[in-house]
This record gives C-alpha cells, structure tokens and sequence, in this order.
C-alpha cells in the first residue's frame, strides 16, 4: 500500500511534465522553407535577369538565396528555418534580380502560414514563384 502512492505521484509527474512540454513544442512550432524555384522570371529590358530571393517568415529574416546568373528558370538547393515561428504568421518570399548598382525588386509571395506541409505557386507579375513549405 505504501508503494502506490510514491508510484501515482511519479506518474502524476510524467504526466504534467508530458503536457507542459507538448504544449510548448504547438507554441514554438517551426516552419521550413525549401524547394524555390521560378519560372518566366523578367528583370531589366535586356537579358535575362540574375534572379535572388529573400526569405521571411513573422518577424524573422530567415536569409537569402544566392543569386543565380542570366537565367529566367531558377532553382535553389537551399532550406530556410524558423524555429519561433509558426502557424497564423506571415510567410513572405521577395525576388529580386541583382544588378550592378541597385538590385531590383521584381516581385513578393505572400500567405499566412498554416499547420501541415504545402507547395505553393505565387504568379508576381514578371514571373512564377514556386516553393514548399511545412509546420
């Protein structure tokens, strides 16, 4: 009989200690960007544009692509995180074409983030987007 309750209060323990964490890990979810590509992307009147994309997500700049050389069909091999934020948060994508001087803004993809995993297509006016994303 004495047993029983040291073991209940341990379970008891476990228990809280369980639900505190698993509410922490909803609140604290992550988002991953990957998978970004374009299609008929246009810059400056002459050539084909040296296309680079900007990543945000909530208040978090996650980072940037490189930029990739007179092509209108790029594709990055590159994943962005964002560890704090989550679902209900803005998820923003800028394309930008670099340029001697001034890089120039071509475009931004816009959602709201929401909880499971999508591929997303953003037509911006001089182009396609096309990127994954996940909670």
């Amino acid at each position: 009989v004495g047993v029983l309750p040291k073991t209940m209060g341990s379970f008891r323990l476990v228990l809280l200690c369980t639900v505190v964490l698993s509410c922490l890990c909803a609140v604290q979810a992550k988002v991953r960007v990957w998978g970004i590509s374009g299609s008929g992307i246009t810059g400056d009147p002459v050539g084909a544009p040296d296309p680079y994309v900007k990543v945000y997500c909530g208040n978090s700049f996650g980072g940037m692509t490189d930029f990739q050389k007179d092509t209108a069909n790029p594709s990055w091999n590159v994943e962005f995180n964002f560890p704090n934020s989550g679902v209900g948060d803005n998820l923003k994508l800028e394309i930008w074409d670099k340029d001697l001087n001034y890089d120039d803004k071509l475009g931004t993809c816009s959602s709201t983030v929401k909880s499971g995993s999508y591929k997303v297509t953003c037509s911006f006016g001089k182009g396609t987007l096309f990127y994954h994303y996940s909670t």
